[in-house]
Order: C-alpha cells, then structure tokens, then sequence
C-alpha cells in the first residue's frame, strides 16, 4: 500500500488538498472517502479505513472538505450543500484519471453527504455509511446553545471537538432545505449501514431511520463498543474490513472488464512500508496481510512467516490427498492438517545429518475423515508425503537475491 498526494478544484475556485490510497498491485476497484464533520482526512480511523480497502485491492481517495485540514477556503462559508459539491469534484477528480468511484464510504456528516451525492456520480454501484445521521440537521442540535445566536448576528464561534469554528445563519438555513429521507429511497444503490449501539454524538436511532427509508440491497452492522469516531484503531480496521468485504459483491467481483478482469501478477510480491512489521502480500490475484505478534514488536494483524510456510505445507498436503482420493474413489469426507514448528538441537535428532547446533523441525498430524480402511489410511499417510511443498522443502533449493530498480548487486544462497 502507499499514498499519494493529491489535489482539485472544489469548483468554486478553491483547492482542496487529497490522498489517494493506492493497493500493493493494480487496483480492482476506486472508492471515495468523506471524514465526519469539522474533521480532516488525517483522521487515524479513516486512515485504516482506506488501508482496509487497500488490501482488499481497492483504490480510495480521501479530501479535507473545503475550509479544513489543509484545504483552501472558509469553513464560514460553507454548508451541508457544498460539502455534497466536494463530493462530486472529488468524483470528477477520479473520473478524469479513468478511476470513477465504485464506492463511496461517508463517516458521520460525511455519511450524510455520500447519500446526496451517490444519485448524482454514475460509476457509483455502492454506498457504505458510519455512523451517519439520518438528516444532516442533526448538526444543529450540536449547535443548539449557539442557534439563537448565529440566527440573531448572523453568526457565532462554536466549539467543536475542542476548536472554534465560525458558523453562519445560511449553514442553518442550507440544512432546512435537506430532505433526506426522500434522496435515501432514491438511492438505488447497494448500502451499508454500520452504527455503534453506544454512539452518544449520532444515536443508533440514525442508523434505523437510515435503514428503513432505504431499498433493497441493504445490510446492517453493528459496530459494537465503538465510539463515534472510532478511536480504538482496531474498530477502524474492523469496519474498513468489513466493507471491503462486502462492496466485493457490488464493486469487485461483478464489475465488467477494468482491473478486475486483468490476469494475476506472476509470483508472490510483498511489501511493507515504516509501521512494523506489518507486510502486504500480493498472490495469484489475491491479498492478505502477514505481521508478526504483539510479543515481538508487531501488531498481530496477520499470521507471521513461518505460520505461512506451515499454512502452504498444509494446504498443500490436504490438496493432494483430496486429489488422490478422488482419483481412487475412497470415501474421504475430510481432511484435518495440523501442523507445528519449532527449533530443536541437532544431538535430539535421530536421522538428521547436522550433528551441531539446531534445526527446524515440523511436526504434522493429520486426521482423515470417512469410510476408510486401515491400508487406505496409510496409503493416505504416505502419499502426503510426496506433495509438492513437502518436496520442495526436502530438496536442494537456491535462493537467488537481487535489487529492482537499476541495480546490478545480487546474491545466491
């Protein structure tokens, strides 16, 4: 995964500064990320959101709205109607580089804007909400201590999130005019609902509301002991994942031609940038994330290295037990492959040919399930020996080392 800086015209003269979240290998589908209201896109959940999507092999830009992070502009001047305007530049944005939203994630007021904007960006098949209110008038109940005062001058300071903002009469004015239940029902895209039941910014209520004006496809998620703005990284994570996984129906398996119907990069690639020691690896069209524990310094978001050398010995063995008994005819109903690894001394080694020092040793067990008789079952036990991992591992094998990208060193071993 890396990031690139971005930026675009809001339409109004103003730009608006970006990051487009970019997938290890070539993106299977774009997404647009819209932050909660007064905040940035340097928020650490919608971060791990995009990252989320990343490794599901989808694209995401993110933006300050106009007037914030590192956006050109007013925030004064602003209002719910020219947020849903960002939105829409942003998706022009895109679609002028030949990446059209497929998706659009909308975190708290951002949520609300996603729903106005979908209707209006044609490459849209899919629209996930967090937390959003079911009206963006919601905001002028955070604002009730200060309404008299914005509709009495025209304006006020107002404290949100700990800093001061201006807010204007034609923000109040803006958001009367929103008809939200009506935009919902019209939708006609697929939609993610995902709340926290003890959300004290934006009641669950929101979210019932938001899902009873919707049509069909619609899903639900409750984001359990969450906080509104997602604090703890790992419920970031949790829901970036959770929609990756399911904008694959709408945006990633079904879409016609484009990335996704590209052939899977030859090889395995992994990467990994300075948060340690997450990797991001890339194989046969598909990704997943390898990490070490907690323990040792990781973040325990994956399995480690040797977990995946275990895991491609294991499926392996399974795969090549299937194959042989479908090819016999036995009944094998399942298979179980358990496996261990673990540093032992060369003296403990009966038939090793190292007498010094330690080496690896895999203990594997394995439970074959069905009607099979006892020559079967070590008939089984012996070509489980003779999967193609298991060779390798057995065999001489060289690993030759170079650097990409100009360079001439390289070495073998």
């Amino acid at each position: 995964m890396r990031e690139v800086p971005q930026t675009f015209d809001n339409g109004r003269g103003q730009t608006l500064s970006a990051r487009l979240t970019l997938p290890a290998g070539p993106a299977r589908a774009w997404a647009l990320f819209a932050h909660c209201f007064a905040c940035s896109k340097n928020l650490r959940a919608a971060y791990h959101i995009c990252e989320a999507l990343a490794e599901a092999g989808i694209g995401t830009l993110r933006f300050d709205f106009t007037g914030l992070g590192e956006s050109e502009g007013d925030f004064a001047d602003t209002h719910f109607s020219s947020n849903v305007d960002d939105l829409l530049a942003a998706a022009r944005h895109l679609e002028s580089s030949g990446r059209g939203p497929d998706l659009l994630v909308g975190h708290s007021f951002g949520g609300a804007a996603v729903l106005m904007a979908a209707g209006r960006i044609a490459s849209c098949r899919a629209v996930a909400t967090i937390g959003s209110p079911s009206d963006p008038d919601h905001v002028t109940r955070l604002l009730a201590s200060s309404r008299d005062e914005i509709e009495r001058l025209g304006e006020a300071r107002v404290q949100i999130g700990g800093r001061s903002f201006t807010i204007r009469r034609e923000f109040l004015e803006d958001l009367d005019e929103v008809r939200m239940r009506d935009t919902i029902g019209a939708l006609r895209r697929a939609l993610l609902v995902l709340h926290a039941p003890l959300d004290d910014i934006v009641g669950i209520d929101n979210a019932t509301r938001i899902f009873e004006a919707a049509r069909h496809p619609k899903s639900f998620l409750s984001l359990d002991g969450a906080d509104h703005l997602l604090g703890d990284d790992a419920d970031a994570r949790y829901a970036g994942n959770v929609i990756a996984s399911w904008s694959r129906r709408y945006v990633v398996d079904l879409k016609p031609g484009g990335d996704a119907a590209e052939a899977p990069e030859a090889g395995v690639v992994v990467s990994m940038g300075r948060e340690k020691y997450r990797a991001h690896v890339r194989a046969a069209g598909h990704s997943l994330v390898a990490d070490e524990p907690v323990e040792v310094g990781g973040g325990g978001l994956g399995p480690g290295p040797y977990d995946l050398l275990l895991a491609s010995l294991g499926t392996c063995t399974a795969i090549t037990l299937r194959m042989y008994a479908d090819r016999k005819g036995w009944d094998l109903e399942g298979i179980e492959v358990r496996l261990q690894h673990d540093k032992i001394h060369a003296r403990d080694c009966d038939d090793c040919e190292t007498r010094n020092n330690r080496v690896d040793q895999i203990e594997r067990e394995i439970e074959l399930r069905g009607a099979l008789d006892t020559s079967q079952r070590q008939r089984l036990l012996e070509i489980a020996d003779r999967c193609p991992v298991h060779r390798t591992l057995h065999g001489e094998v060289r690993v030759r080392t170079r650097l990409r990208g100009g360079g001439t060193l390289s070495i073998g071993g």
